[in-house]
């Protein structure tokens, strides 16, 4: 019994005291072993007589002591002596002998319970695994109790394993560097749970007993759960060399059982430790059975059975059959020491007491079995004296003679798990599953009562229980009786508190206030419940509160309410209750989290707690856990998570989604989409309200085919969702399907349709049952028939008229299917006699009614046309385009319009009759230097140019888009030139040996020797090359063409008199013969006069090649021409000429003034008179004109700029700078624009050969002196015609930084970013403009970015902004007009004709509905036809009319 303790040793006195005779019988009567390992076991001897016990434990020894006293002192029980006092009468002699008997036996063998005091180091003892920890096992003992083994103590060659797990690799290295052999390589550490399952049984040695209280040095760390704590106390070793220690060799003989480790691992086998010396073992791929693992790592410990042994006795053959294990049966042995714990023996049953059996062991050896261990089916006569019965060694106490504790229980004799009877079956399962922990039980039957220990229980099922002494009631109570409320036979109500799986019992509690307590661990709580608890601690990581007496709960800071809490000590107080709902159960880290929010716990929307809770449309509050760029993940209850793509956030677009939500904060959303296959939840925010309509999800009504109606729910970019009538089940259909279906554009389709519409004649095509939505499209229209009409090769003719089908598009035109054998081409130059009012490819399946133009019967093709001129021949028609059939119907200067059939890196090539290519060079495509031209054109695309040239042999046709005068002859080439050839020019330099004349319209330049100036021999060449200046215009002979070198001559005699005379361009220019007769008639001393000396200073002797690149003298053309006031004539250039380009006359006029030119013909003395008075009319060639005309006009920019770039012509950067310094000195302070422009100039100059830094400089110096705004522009606008667009988008952005409440500021950026092709960039500026602008510029704005997106982005987005502002502002007649406008310059006359049907709709005065009906009409004639403008005056009368009648 529990209450038979072995007395208290008086051995912790620390002198020597007298002792009774009653305490020397009691020392005697215990084993001198049993002291001694006592003793040893407790090695602390406090003073003052104290102990380590406990007041219970010293209360239960003294009463053991005292009972084996009067034992033995009186030889008198103390139930014998109840019974001597209950009956005086006289005894039975039988009763009396078997009582004597029995306590004859009892000296030898008395029956008692295990008990920490009782357990000494070194012994071993059967155990089994009821946990499996990362660093420890959690062992069952017998007689309730505990033990643990740290991860270290399973076996030596798995903690070689551990140890190698610290060791440096770089030692390893140098270690092997200094070996001959290499090393093994490293094997993989398993864990602790692939080595162990929870239920196996185990042999094990005790290796420390720890203090109760004690330091915990245990490895298992803190934790809540009773039991581990409770197996601190024992700590435990598996390794064979401990747990089979003492084992004869002459005792390993076949069928003993012992556990062993995995030593290593061979080809053939295994190596195994036994843990015996000079003895090993092996095991045997093929003596593996498929019921075990076919592969074990080193170091795991096995349970093995002997099957042979070598001769030698070195080597055991074993095998880990679990059958073979579990029926082997120890039948003989030399030594205690080879009765492991977990060995199955034969016994022999001496003696049987109430309190369990006596038992003979193996012949030798006593052993005893506790009423827990005895057989739960047992008899009379099954387990009588003298009966052999097989039992499993539990441990072995040392002792004199050696004693043995044996289970005879059916779950430990077979080493299976303790299975009890179902409660709804008759099926045995493990107590585990049939009673869980908390489980409460109304009548709990008292079996036994132990006054020091507890309560032996039996419920109705059959399985036992125990109740601990201190787990009865609420009060305290020292000890049990047999006559108290707790008697054997009594019931009670109990409540499960755990399991002691080695004996195979219930722990049970009969305490009140276990039965009413709500929770006894974490799995009773649930998760989404509401719950009080008491605030036990506030800290940074969280609010920690008690829910019962074991059980905590955490509530994490982002859950302490639903907004932020600075102070939140001033909320919570420790003490205080708080009601809180569960997030999550953990039951694997015993942690329950919860939440203190207001919004969830008062929720009364459904809760998920689990993927199969979500529901699609299922409305529920979640908590924002993660915040990314393109979505929010959500958090619901035990950790369910869910995706809110950044499109379903908000109705309204949103680019930040770190603004609008933080972590933390409570939702509401819906359930759309669900993913089983990776537990993937989508969900949404903005259809989480009540409005939201709800779809049918059950699908299987719809099959594919069915022709079904829905209503229009939603529009989006690329679909459309609709509701389908009447199963109202969720379908998409596709815009464009819709669109084609309409035979309008998709743009045009999402202005159209309204959320709503009702859509007739849908197709299902297709279904998903995952998502529970179908895909429909429109039933397709029946194909028109054509009419029924024989057309053949034999019979068809020129002129004919057919009609057909389009079948496809081709390079050459639009293939028509006449018939089944028939076809024919339309050419896009056939379609129309006015390209501008049809399209140039009609639409596939269209039905078109042409003429027959030719027949190829070769190719068995017609060659078709639908002119109205062809068709109708006899009706008079306006032929815009005519028809060009060959090229001799083309004259150089003809302007035609055609389609650009291809584009090359070299030009294009434009379609301009059937027969007939033209090509466009890119020097002919602008005015302007254009470098990236090829996104201006597309193929297919409407043009009109003008022929240079139309060689009909060559089958070659030049055509040009630039303007001006293109009559004029081609430029001239090497291949064009030819000798004898006369050319006009300018000198473009002077040499010694002749001049150099560079030809008009050409690159071309020759040479004019000396010898070739004049006819006279003798005349003086170096001054007949005095008498010419570079830029004079003169006619000349080509001679010779060698080598690419050009030859010319000015001789008089090579030209006739009317070559002598020049073009009305060039009347004031000398002709040739006149200056050489000037300079031939000349003295040689003659001075020249004083302008002329002027002239030679400042430019004529000096000659400066100036290289400047030409978008930077495009960039500052540009930036000049937009600065306002400031206009530089055409004829002047920020530059000056460059060395190519055509010079002009020096005596030209550049003012207002329009004087008569000078007579052709001026004579010497004309030349020599004084011109100081026509110097405001002449331009300025030296800084002196300049500084002349600079003081009659000090105020004007154009001529302050004129000076800064005749500067730059000479290099002259720094005097440039100066000449701008001085301007903004010099102009007076009323010309505000005067000054601007030299600013504005100056900027140009930094830009173009200044640093970043003088840039900046300049910059913030005109900021300051003028409007700030216009100047941000400026530069901005400089750095990007410059090429800079990296820094021109940040000087945009610093405008829009400082100036982000002007509307112009937001809508140049954008234009900024759509001329480089950035059309998203361009699109987000928008809602930043939108959001920095007052409201009453909004309209403006929108409108602006409206237009650019017609011009360089997407026309369909442009008309989705018109059409939003239509909407809201149906009476802004103003934005009417400019919709019109940039839909006039797409020109679909369709998309206006609705546009103006629309308008005219609104209510309006007369003169407003006047001007949209006149600019109806005019675009009707420009981009329609005669009908419709019909149809505009007819509708023109009928809103006369009504507004008359109104």
């Amino acid at each position: 019994m529990a209450a038979q303790k072995r007395a208290l040793d008086d051995s912790s006195s620390a002198h020597k005291t007298k002792r009774s005779k009653t305490s020397r019988q009691a020392e005697d009567t215990q084993p001198i072993p049993a002291i001694s390992n006592l003793t040893a076991d407790e090695v602390d001897f406090p003073r003052g007589g104290g102990t380590s016990f406990t007041p219970l434990e010293v209360k239960t020894i003294r009463a053991e002591a005292m009972k084996e006293a009067n034992e033995e002192l009186f030889n008198v029980r103390f139930e014998d002596t109840a019974i001597k006092r209950a009956k005086k009468s006289k005894r039975k002699p039988e009763i009396t002998g078997s009582s004597k008997r029995s306590s004859a036996k009892d000296e030898h063998a008395r029956i008692e319970h295990l008990n920490y005091k009782r357990m000494s180091v070194g012994m071993k003892i059967f155990g089994q695994i009821i946990a499996i920890q990362p660093l420890a096992l959690i062992i069952s003992l017998p007689n309730q109790l505990l033990g643990h083994i740290p991860i270290t103590n399973v076996s030596s060659q798995f903690t070689a394993l551990l140890e190698s797990m610290d060791v440096d690799e770089d030692d390893d290295v140098e270690d092997s560097e200094g070996e001959d052999k290499e090393s093994e390589p490293r094997l993989k550490v398993p864990e602790l749970s692939d080595l162990f399952h929870t239920g196996q049984y185990v042999r094990a040695a005790v290796t420390t007993l720890h203090v109760p209280g004690s330091t915990d040095m245990t490895g298992l760390g803190k934790s809540r759960d009773e039991t581990i704590r409770a197996s601190r106390r024992v700590e435990l070793s598996l390794n064979p060399e401990r747990v089979n220690a003492g084992i004869q060799k002459s005792d390993l003989k076949a069928g003993y059982t012992l556990s062993v480790s995995v030593k290593s691992v061979e080809d053939h086998g295994y190596v195994l430790d036994l843990g015996i010396p000079d003895v090993s073992g092996w095991l045997a791929f093929k003596d593996i059975t498929s019921e075990t693992s076919s592969k074990f790592q080193v170091g795991q410990l096995l349970d093995a059975t002997i099957s042979s042994i070598s001769k030698n006795g070195r080597t055991c053959n074993v095998t880990v059959d679990p059958q073979t294990f579990i029926s082997s049966t120890l039948t003989e042995v030399t030594n205690v020491s080879s009765v492991l714990p977990g060995i199955l023996v034969q016994t022999l049953i001496t003696a049987v007491h109430p309190t369990g059996f006596n038992l003979q062991v193996l012949g030798f050896f006593d052993g005893t079995v506790d009423e827990f261990h005895l057989p739960r089916k047992m008899t009379e006569k099954s387990h009588k004296v003298g009966k052999k019965v097989k039992a499993r060694v539990l441990y072995y106490l040392p002792s004199t003679p050696p004693k043995l504790a044996l289970s005879l229980n059916e779950h430990v004799v077979n080493l299976t798990s303790r299975n009890v009877q179902s409660k709804s079956s008759d099926e045995l399962r493990p107590m585990q599953e049939v009673y869980p922990v908390g489980t409460l039980i109304n009548d709990v039957k008292v079996i036994r009562v132990e006054p020091e220990h507890g309560l032996t229980v039996q419920l109705d099922s059959g399985a036992d229980g125990f109740v601990h002494i201190s787990h009865i009631s609420d009060d305290h109570l020292p000890s049990l009786s047999n006559s108290g409320p707790w008697k054997p036979g009594s019931l009670h109500r109990a409540r499960i508190l755990g399991y002691y799986p080695f004996d195979g019992l219930l722990q049970l509690s009969l305490k009140p206030s276990v039965l009413e307590r709500k929770y006894l661990q974490v799995t009773d709580v649930h998760v989404g419940e509401i719950i009080k608890g008491t605030i036990k601690r506030l800290s940074d990581s969280g609010l920690f509160i008690s829910l019962s007496e074991n059980v905590d709960g955490v509530v994490w800071p982002n859950h302490f309410a639903d907004i932020l809490l600075k102070n939140p000590s001033k909320k919570f107080k420790i003490g205080a209750t708080i009601k809180c709902r569960v997030l999550v159960v953990d039951p694997e880290r015993n942690r329950i989290s919860l939440t203190a929010k207001k919004s969830l716990i008062e929720s009364e929307l459904p809760l998920i707690t689990a993927f199969e809770d979500a529901k699609i449309g299922l409305v529920t509050f979640g908590v924002i856990f993660k915040i990314f760029p393109k979505a929010i993940m959500i958090e619901f209850y035990n950790n369910v998570k869910a995706v809110v793509p950044i499109k379903e956030v908000s109705e309204e677009p949103v680019e930040d989604l770190s603004s609008l939500y933080t972590a933390g904060k409570v939702v509401k959303v819906r359930i759309l989409t669900l993913k089983p296959e990776d537990q993937t939840i989508i969900a949404s925010i903005r259809k989480s309200g009540t409005v939201y309509k709800m779809f049918n999800t059950d699908i299987s009504g719809v099959e594919i085919g069915n022709i079904l109606e829905g209503v229009v729910f939603e529009i989006h970019k690329e679909n459309v969702v609709l509701a389908l009538q009447p199963s109202n089940i969720r379908a998409l259909i596709s815009i464009n399907n819709l669109a084609n279906h309409r035979s309008i554009s998709p743009a045009q389709l999402k202005v159209n349709l309204k959320v709503g519409d009702k859509l007739e004649a849908l197709v299902v095509v297709s279904r998903n049952t995952e998502n529970n939505f179908v895909i429909v499209a429109n039933k397709p229209k029946p194909k028109p028939s054509l009419a029924k009409s024989i057309v053949s090769f034999d019979t068809v003719e020129s002129g004919q008229s057919v009609g057909g089908r389009v079948v496809r598009h081709t390079v050459y035109g639009v293939l028509i299917k006449l018939s089944s054998h028939v076809g024919g081409v339309l050419h896009p130059t056939d379609v129309s006699d006015d390209f501008g009012s049809a399209t140039a490819y009609p639409a596939i399946d269209s039905i078109l009614k042409a003429t027959v133009v030719s027949v190829d019967r070769d190719k068995k093709q017609l060659i078709l046309s639908t002119r109205r001129s062809r068709m109708y021949p006899n009706q008079v028609h306006n032929v815009i385009d005519r028809e060009i059939t060959e090229i001799s119907d083309l004259h150089v200067g003809a302007r035609v319009r055609g389609f650009i059939k291809s584009i090359t890196d070299h030009g294009l090539f434009v379609t301009i009759g059937r027969n007939v290519d033209a090509r466009v060079q890119i020097r002919e495509l602008f005015d302007d230097f254009v470098k990236d031209w090829k996104p201006r054109f597309e193929v297919h695309q409407l043009v009109q140019g003008r022929i240079l040239s139309a060689d009909v042999d060559a089958k070659k046709v030049e055509m040009t888009f630039r303007s001006g005068n293109l009559s004029k002859p081609v430029a001239l080439t090497l291949s064009t030139l030819s000798i004898g050839q006369h050319v006009e020019g300018v000198v473009k330099r002077i040499e010694e040996y002749g001049l150099f004349v560079q030809f008009d319209d050409s690159k071309l330049s020759g040479l004019c020797h000396k010898s070739e100036l004049s006819d006279s021999k003798d005349a003086d060449t170096a001054v007949a090359l005095r008498g010419f200046r570079e830029n004079d215009r003169v006619k000349a002979v080509v001679i010779d063409i060698k080598d690419k070198r050009i030859s010319l001559s000015l001789k008089p005699s090579r030209f006739s008199e009317e070559d002598l005379v020049f073009e009305s361009s060039v009347d004031e220019q000398p002709t040739n013969d006149e200056i050489i007769d000037k300079a031939l008639n000349s003295d040689p001393g003659d001075e020249e006069s004083p302008d002329d000396d002027d002239d030679d200073d400042d430019g004529s002797t000096m000659r400066v090649d100036v290289d400047i690149q030409p978008q930077l003298q495009q960039s500052l053309q540009t930036s000049n021409s937009s600065t306002g006031p400031l206009k530089l004539s055409h004829d002047y250039q920020w530059f000056g000429s460059a060395v190519e380009a055509d010079d002009l006359s020096s005596s030209e006029s550049d003012g207002s003034d329009d004087e008569a030119v000078t007579k052709k013909k001026r004579k010497r003395k004309e030349i020599e008179q004084d011109l100081t008075a026509y110097m405001h009319s002449k331009a300025p060639e030296s800084n002196a004109d300049f500084e002349r005309l600079l003081l009659g006009s000090p105020n004007s920019s154009y001529l302050w700029i004129q000076y800064m770039s005749f500067q730059l012509q000479l290099s002259e950067i720094e005097k440039a700078r100066e000449i701008g310094r001085r301007a903004l000195e010099k102009i007076s302070f009323r010309e505000e624009a005067e000054k601007l422009n030299v600013w504005i100039a100056l900027l140009n100059l930094e830009n173009a050969y200044g640093t970043d830094e003088t840039l900046e400089k300049v910059f913030k110096d005109a900021a300051r002196a003028n409007d700030s705004k216009t100047v941000h522009l400026r530069l901005a606008s400089i750095l990007d015609q410059s090429d800079k667009h990296q820094k021109a988008e940040e000087q945009y952005r610093r405008t829009c930084k400082k100036f982000g409440l002007s509307s112009k500021v937001w809508t140049l950026f954008a234009e900024h970013y759509l001329q480089r092709g950035e059309i998203e960039e361009s699109r987000k500026l928008l809602p930043r403009a939108l959001q920095s602008l007052d409201k009453q510029k909004h309209l403006k704005t929108i409108s602006r970015f409206a237009q650019l997106e017609y011009k360089f982005g997407e026309f369909e987005r442009g008309r989705t902004l018109f059409e939003g502002i239509v909407d809201s502002h149906p009476k802004r007649w103003d934005m009417w007009s400019i919709y019109m406008d940039m839909e006039a310059r797409q020109s679909d006359i369709q998309s206006l004709r609705t546009l103006f049907d629309r308008v005219l709709q609104l209510k309006m005065t007369s003169h407003k509905a006047k001007s949209f009906f006149k600019k109806w009409l005019e675009l009707e004639r420009r981009l329609g036809d005669e009908e419709g403008a019909d149809v505009v005056k007819q509708k023109a009368i009928e809103w006369t009319s009504k507004s008359n009648d109104s």
